[in-house]
């Protein structure tokens, strides 16, 4: 039994049920292991939470770092961000939404540390969007309701995209690319312009029934 196997059940209940009403019995039973097991990969509910939070957050900032970093133009950075973040959330529902969500549920020291870490993502954003407009690139006049509209765009995905739905995952990135650039008033970055990024499926991600038994090639 892996870690990423605990973490997995316990996304899965969590996304289901909440933090707060899963028990740590419930948890090894989803897990296929008894609670005094599930304590030797893990000190505990809040531990896997925190831990689940901490990957997903990580991507996230490698996402951001990688997409400011391969260009100066705040448009296509900004649509690099954008592609990274819908990719992130549209193969990783249950973690994304357990990550938005639950985040006051931990303890004072390990919600510090992760609101630090999501303060950091959010501040590429900030800075993205806020040099855009002062460079006359973007066309706004209220540049914290734009990154705030921004991020629950995107982060909406995680509530409605289905991979055997209309619109693959890279289609969905470029209608939100598309979005994102009209909502900050610059023409279209298109993907040949910005770049492909490929997105990734987390290994806390439960995996969808009709992918078991495959190899996902997940990011730890």
């Amino acid at each position: 039994m892996r870690l990423e196997e605990i973490q997995q059940a316990a996304v899965g209940l969590f996304a289901q049920k909440g933090y707060a009403a899963t028990g740590i019995r419930e948890l090894g039973r989803a897990a296929g292991i008894n609670s005094a097991t599930l304590y030797h990969y893990a000190g505990g509910k809040e531990e896997i939470l925190s831990g689940v939070m901490r990957t997903c957050l990580e991507q996230l900032l490698r996402s951001a770092i990688d997409a400011t970093s391969s260009s100066a133009d705040p448009g296509i950075q900004l649509a690099r961000l954008v592609r990274g973040h819908v990719g992130l959330c549209a193969l990783n529902p249950l973690t994304a939404k357990v990550t938005d969500q639950e985040i006051r549920a931990l303890g004072s020291r390990d919600q510090e540390a992760l609101i630090g870490m999501r303060d950091d993502y959010e501040s590429v954003f900030a800075k993205v969007i806020e040099r855009g407009a002062r460079t006359g690139v973007f066309q706004l006049t209220d540049l914290r309701i734009a990154r705030l509209a921004l991020l629950e765009m995107c982060n909406g995905v995680a509530n409605w995209y289905r991979p055997d739905g209309r619109l693959d995952v890279t289609e969905v990135q470029d209608r939100f690319v598309e979005f994102a650039c009209r909502l900050v008033g610059i023409s279209v970055v298109s993907r040949e312009e910005s770049g492909d990024l490929p997105p990734i499926r987390l290994a806390c991600e439960p995996v969808p029934v009709h992918l078991r038994g495959q190899n996902m090639g997940a990011a730890g």
